[in-house]
């Protein structure tokens, strides 16, 4: 039995929104979404983006945040609280035990790649990057993700920053750190693209990622699209719905969600931006994934005078999208204990976050002494993973998208048309309502579905 745990609530609605934007914008953002809206066609990307995204992944947004707000706890005991009150199947508690167990596993490996992001910004500020040429940067990011003692200690430093911030709570912790992090990102994200806007690779930038090249638009494209959509916004992993737990019952969750999803955006293109000026200023390759981020991005910092403080910047901007999206993972697993276990936050706070530092390691050794360790190799498709790709591909292609599946089906089927328009405060004839109604019923299912197929796991 959960014990009656009472929450605070959000102070504001600005604070509410940081903490959600902080949630959704994080280290996939900076990197990901401008690379593969060069490679799928540009402008032409982005517009199918936006409609997968406001069709599928926003109005599982706005139900995950729903049900967050009616059941006014964690999500396995808020989904618990909702199931019971619809009368309906103990079997929905799944939704938030899945998104709990999901929520804790990213953590534990994202916090290794917020590690890296911490030691780079240290790299940045000492000058390390400067007169870097491609084999000085790949030997400098090969020699350390190699050294095993070296990736743990950041790891645990990053584990370290989010525990130090949400053992605090809402009000002290959370609120505090998201309404200085958000608007400092933002500021940094502006006046760095100020900046990359006078380099000579900005017009190539500005091609590769808005160009309207339809000749490389595929059925796969759709796909990716979703995908991108679906993962960005930060849905399915507790975090909105432990969020909507803390939100007043006056708020419009319709209204937050969209801003949600535009700023999440919004940072996406920014980022690209920010960062593909700078690596077609000197004819580098916009490879994609950390190696764009760790390998060739310290090279063209190098090459600048002003190498050193926009390096700072640029590091420091990843440590705060890191950062604010940790500390969402983490709060569904620390308010979970306070309910279900009756301890303090502090204790809880410290005791999951050593849990998942512990859990990390075996993802930060996975650059190292267990690189060619696949714990899973019986499985076909985890058969060349590391412990670190096992729980990436696990929690992003199957957990995610399954839970995001069953909060769909649950607010759509399982929860009458009645009790989700007074738990959004609307009225159940308002055209907007009717319109979310319908794609969270059939176009969200659907579109996860298909996610599951793009993986080859349907």
């Amino acid at each position: 039995m959960a014990a009656q745990v009472r929450h605070e609530h959000w102070s504001s609605r600005f604070a509410f929104l940081m903490a959600a934007i902080g949630s959704a914008v994080g280290l996939g953002n900076i990197w990901r979404f401008p690379f593969i809206t060069g490679e799928n066609g540009g402008g032409a990307f982005i517009l199918i983006y936006l409609v997968t995204t406001a069709l599928i992944a926003l109005p599982i947004l706005i139900a995950e945040v729903m049900l967050g707000r009616m059941g006014q706890q964690s999500p396995i005991n808020a989904m618990r609280a909702v199931a019971q009150k619809a009368g309906r199947s103990k079997f929905w508690v799944v939704i938030g035990i899945g998104s709990t167990l999901g929520a804790f596993v990213v953590l534990s490996y994202y916090s290794v790649i917020g590690g890296w992001a911490i030691r780079y910004f240290f790299y940045a500020v000492s000058g390390t990057f400067t007169g870097m040429d491609n084999d000085a940067s790949l030997a400098l990011f090969q020699t350390f993700t190699a050294d095993a003692g070296q990736v743990v200690l950041w790891h645990t430093f990053f584990i370290g920053i989010n525990v130090g911030i949400v053992i605090w709570g809402l009000h002290a912790g959370i609120e505090k750190a998201v309404t200085v992090l958000m608007p400092l990102l933002f500021i940094l994200l502006v006046g760095m693209a100020i900046y990359s806007s006078t380099t000579p690779g900005f017009e190539k930038a500005v091609t590769f990622l808005f160009h309207f090249d339809f000749g490389k638009v595929t059925p796969l494209t759709f796909l990716t699209a979703i995908g991108q959509g679906f993962f960005s916004v930060s849905v399915a992993l507790g975090a909105m719905m432990t969020y909507g737990a803390y939100l007043d019952k006056s708020e419009n969750i319709a209204r937050s969600g969209i801003i949600i999803a535009i700023a999440d955006t919004m940072v996406a293109i920014l980022a690209g931006l920010v960062i593909f000026p700078l690596v077609f200023s000197y004819g580098l390759e916009a490879g994609s994934g950390p190696g764009l981020i760790f390998v060739t991005l310290p090279i063209t910092l190098g090459k600048l005078g002003t190498g050193i403080e926009l390096g700072a910047a640029f590091f420091l901007l990843l440590m705060v999208a890191a950062v604010t999206s940790a500390i969402s993972l983490l709060e569904p697993v620390v308010s979970w204990a306070e309910e279900s276990l009756g301890v303090k936050r502090k204790v809880s706070a410290a005791a999951m976050g050593a849990a998942a530092w512990f859990v990390g390691l075996g993802s930060a050794f996975s650059f190292n002494i267990w690189s060619d360790f696949h714990p899973f190799s019986g499985i076909d498709i985890f058969a060349d993973k590391t412990i670190f790709d096992a729980l990436d591909l696990t929690s992003t292609s199957l957990v995610m998208p399954t839970v995001g599946l069953l909060i769909a089906l649950f607010a759509g089927w399982a929860l009458s048309a009645e009790a989700t328009a007074e738990a959004l405060n609307a009225d159940p004839d308002a055209a907007w309502f009717r319109w979310w109604r319908f794609l969270i019923r059939y176009m969200a299912p659907l579109g996860v579905v298909s996610i599951f197929v793009a993986n080859g796991l349907a």
